[in-house]
């Protein structure tokens, strides 16, 4: 009998997408040998396991889970391939279960996740994902999660049918306040909570940009300098909460509506569903042609 090593493990794993502990048994089954322990696999999990987790999820749902009182709370972006699955019943209440596990369990990242049971007995989360994946024929990933743990009280809102999700830790105000500022969130999509949290590369990036455009002016240096300053402060507000126009009034700023209103924002968290992911575009008119060229190579090597 073979040895069941981690490479192997990690090379079934690969080619089926099966649990690691289901891939260590399939081989333990067939004695070290990987054709059989795939074919042990496929017929558990199905075929079309194997096949799906190379395709690109771009497509799926954001969940929340929070406690009563409003103190903590998760957020959960799980991918599929397409929108129609993203509104699977099964592939909702995935969704669900995992939010609810992330909010009770606190894991430390995604794989630590994965190997969390899901439900008292229960299959571990990547268990149950393998198993969705062998049913409804995609691949399907645990991208991100995030909990937060609220200085004071969390406002959560979810919009898109699943596809934006918001969590907003608010002091002061009241709980009005709180889901509109989740809302503006949502609608806005600040990147950061003040300019000092804003990502250097991103700043460093706008300022490049503004320096090739004042140069086009051929004004003189310093006003060049003060439309390059202008032109990142500008950039500055609208990529953060505080510095943005708020949604319900766009005369007042987010930072001037919460000083009116006796509020903070301690933190937020939000997704967008796919954001980031390079979705894969098929150009039909070529797919069409390409399928119609291979056929006339089939038809004419008939021939001969």
């Amino acid at each position: 009998m073979a040895e069941v090593t981690a490479s192997l493990v990690k090379e079934l794993r690969e080619k089926t997408d099966a649990p690691m502990m289901e891939c260590k048994r399939a081989l333990a089954e067939a004695a070290g040998d990987l054709a059989k322990a795939e074919e042990i696999l496929r017929v558990k999990l199905g075929s079309k396991a194997s096949k799906a987790a190379t395709r690109v999820t771009a497509e799926g749902v954001v969940a929340v889970a929070s406690d009563a009182g409003g103190k903590t709370a998760a957020l959960v972006e799980i991918n599929c391939e397409t929108d129609f699955v993203a509104k699977n019943d099964d592939f909702l209440a995935f969704a669900r279960g995992v939010a609810n596990l992330v909010l009770e369990r606190n894991p430390a990242d995604v794989a630590a996740l994965s190997a969390l049971p899901l439900g008292a007995g229960g299959p571990t989360v990547d268990a149950r994902r393998a198993e969705l994946v062998g049913k409804i024929g995609e691949n399907l990933t645990i991208r991100r999660f995030v909990r937060l743990q609220a200085q004071g009280r969390i406002a959560q809102y979810v919009h898109g049918g699943s596809r934006i999700g918001v969590l907003v830790d608010v002091g002061g105000g009241d709980e009005q306040l709180a889901r509109d500022l989740a809302m503006h969130i949502a609608a806005s999509k600040p990147k950061a909570l003040q300019a000092a949290q804003v990502p250097a590369d991103d700043i460093a990036r706008e300022r490049s940009i503004a320096q090739q455009k004042a140069a086009e002016s051929n004004k003189p240096a310093e006003i060049q300098a003060k439309m390059v300053e202008g032109a990142v402060q500008k950039y500055l507000k609208e990529v953060t909460l505080l510095g943005q126009a708020f949604v319900k009034d766009d005369k007042l700023l987010v930072e001037q509506l919460l000083k009116q209103r006796g509020a903070t924002v301690h933190s937020f968290a939000m997704y967008v569903v796919g954001e980031g992911i390079e979705k894969k575009q098929s150009d039909f008119a070529a797919e069409v042609a390409a399928q119609a060229a291979a056929a006339r190579g089939e038809s004419d090597s008939v021939k001969k």
